[in-house]
C-alpha cells in the first residue's frame, strides 16, 4: 500500500533531528509537529529559535503578544493585562508548553482569546492580511519560545 503525502512528512520530522535535516513544510507552508500532553515536544525547524529575534517579535506589536500580555520590557509602553505576565514564563512553562501556547492555544483552552500562531483551519474572523497563512512563520514561533524559555523568575 502506498504511503500517503502526510504519512511520508511525519516519518521525515520524526527522523529529521536524527538526520540534521529541515522538516519539510506541507503544501500551506505550515511543517507538521506532535502533540505530547500539553506541548510540543520538538522544535518546529528541528533548530533552536534565536531568542534576541524572539524578544523582538514579543515586543513588536505586529506580533499582537504585549496586546494581551505585560512583561520585563520597561521601552513597551501600553502593556496588556487580558492574560498573564510573561516575566518568569520559562520557569512556569517548559519549551513543549510554549511552543503548543504559540501554536494553537485554543487545544489548551477552547475559550482562549489568545490567537492560534500557526494554525489554518477551524478558525473564525481571520484578518485579511492573514487568510490562508499563519500568523508566525515556523522560524518565529522558534525565536519567541528561545526568548520566553530564559525567561526564570529569580528567587530571593
Amino acid at each position: 500500500m502506498p504511503l500517503d503525502r502526510s504519512a511520508i512528512l511525519v516519518a521525515v520530522w520524526l527522523l529529521a533531528p536524527s538526520l540534521a535535516l529541515p522538516c519539510m513544510a506541507d503544501e500551506n507552508g505550515l511543517r507538521p509537529y506532535i502533540v505530547v500532553g500539553d506541548g510540543i515536544p520538538q522544535s518546529l525547524t528541528g533548530a533552536r529559535g534565536d531568542d534576541v529575534r524572539g524578544r523582538a517579535l514579543v515586543v513588536d506589536r505586529a506580533s499582537t503578544c504585549i496586546l494581551c500580555h505585560s512583561g520585563p520590557f520597561p521601552e513597551a509602553k501600553f502593556q496588556g493585562d487580558l492574560a498573564p505576565s510573561l516575566e518568569g514564563a520559562g520557569s512556569r512553562w517548559s519549551e513543549a508548553q510554549l511552543r503548543l501556547r504559540l501554536v494553537d492555544a485554543s487545544r489548551l483552552n477552547a475559550a482562549t482569546i489568545m490567537p492560534s500562531y500557526y494554525r489554518l483551519s477551524g478558525l473564525a474572523r481571520v484578518g485579511p492580511p492573514w487568510q490562508g497563512k499563519p500568523i508566525l512563520s515556523a522560524e518565529q514561533i522558534e525565536d519567541i519560545v528561545a526568548y520566553l524559555a530564559g525567561l526564570r523568575e529569580i528567587r530571593k
